[in-house]
C-alpha cells in the first residue's frame, strides 16, 4: 500500500484483490479472512478493508455469506473484440466451456439470413442453436446459420467443441467478420434459458463470418447475459 499516494487506501486494496482474482491467485470459492484479521495483517483500519471488499461485492466478484464470510465467485467474462469464438476464448481463460445443443436442423433461409449468407431466400440453410455454459452456469444463447454444404454439424461434436473449430477442421480458413453489438431486454424464453429474470438486460451480437476467399460461411445472432459478460475494446486516436 502506498500511503503517500492520493489514491484512497480502500481503492488500492480493492485493485490488489481484483488483480488476485483475475490472475487466479484467489480462485472462485476462496474465502477471505474476516475483516478484523485482514485489517490487522495489512495494517489498515477495518472500515478501509470493509469498503474495499464491498466495492468488489458490488462488482459481483465476491459475495458475503452469513456464517461463511466473504467468498470469491466466478468473475464475468471479458471478451476481446477480435475474430475469435466464444468457446475458444473461454477455453483459453479457464472458463471450462460446455454446450447444450437446442436445435440442429435444416430450414428455409429467412430474408435476413439469405442476405447475410448470399443465398436465395427460402433455400436450404443449416440452423444450429446452442446454450453455452461457463463453470456450469449459462452464459450465452447462440443461434447460427450456415450455407448448405459448408459443414455437416453433428450434434455430438457441437456439444464437444466450438462451431468455429469445426469449420476450421473442415479446411475452411476464417478471415474476417462483420459484427454489430447491441443491448436490449431479455424475452421470457431467453431469460429462462439464461437463468435471468424476464426483462433483464442482455447484450446482443449479430455477426457474419467470411473465409479467405470472401465467401460468407456462417452468420450468428447471439444473446449474452449482461450480468456476466462484456466486450473489451481498445480505441486509438486517429
Amino acid at each position: 500500500m502506498d500511503r503517500a499516494s492520493p489514491v484512497p487506501l480502500y481503492y488500492q486494496l480493492a485493485q490488489q484483490l481484483e488483480a488476485a482474482v483475475e490472475q487466479g491467485r484467489l480462485a472462485p470459492g476462496s474465502l477471505l479472512g474476516n475483516e478484523i484479521d485482514l485489517a490487522a495483517r495489512l495494517g489498515l483500519s477495518r472500515p478501509t478493508v470493509r469498503q474495499a471488499i464491498q466495492s468488489l461485492v458490488d462488482k459481483g466478484m465476491m459475495v458475503r455469506r452469513r456464517g461463511v464470510g466473504t467468498q470469491v465467485v466466478h468473475t464475468g467474462v471479458r471478451r476481446p473484440l477480435e475474430l475469435s469464438s466464444l468457446y475458444d476464448d473461454l477455453a483459453a481463460t479457464g472458463g471450462r466451456p460446455t454446450t447444450r445443443v437446442l436445435r440442429n436442423t435444416v430450414e428455409p433461409a429467412p430474408p435476413r439470413v439469405a442476405d447475410a449468407l448470399g443465398v436465395p431466400e427460402g433455400s436450404d440453410v443449416h440452423l444450429v442453436e446452442r446454450l453455452r455454459y461457463t463453470h456450469g452456469e449459462p452464459l450465452a444463447l447462440l443461434r447460427n446459420h450456415l450455407p448448405a454444404g459448408i459443414l455437416d454439424p453433428d450434434t455430438e461434436r457441437l456439444e464437444a467443441t466450438g462451431l468455429h473449430r469445426l469449420i476450421r477442421g473442415a479446411g475452411i480458413a476464417l478471415h474476417s467478420a462483420h459484427q454489430v453489438i447491441g443491448a436490449r431486454l431479455a424475452t421470457a424464453q431467453e431469460a429462462a434459458a439464461l437463468a435471468e429474470t424476464e426483462g433483464a438486460a442482455v447484450l446482443t451480437m449479430d455477426r457474419t463470418t467470411f473465409d479467405d476467399t470472401g465467401r460468407p460461411v456462417e452468420c450468428g445472432s447471439h444473446v449474452y447475459r449482461a450480468s456476466r459478460y462484456s466486450f473489451d475494446l481498445r480505441l486509438l486516436v486517429r
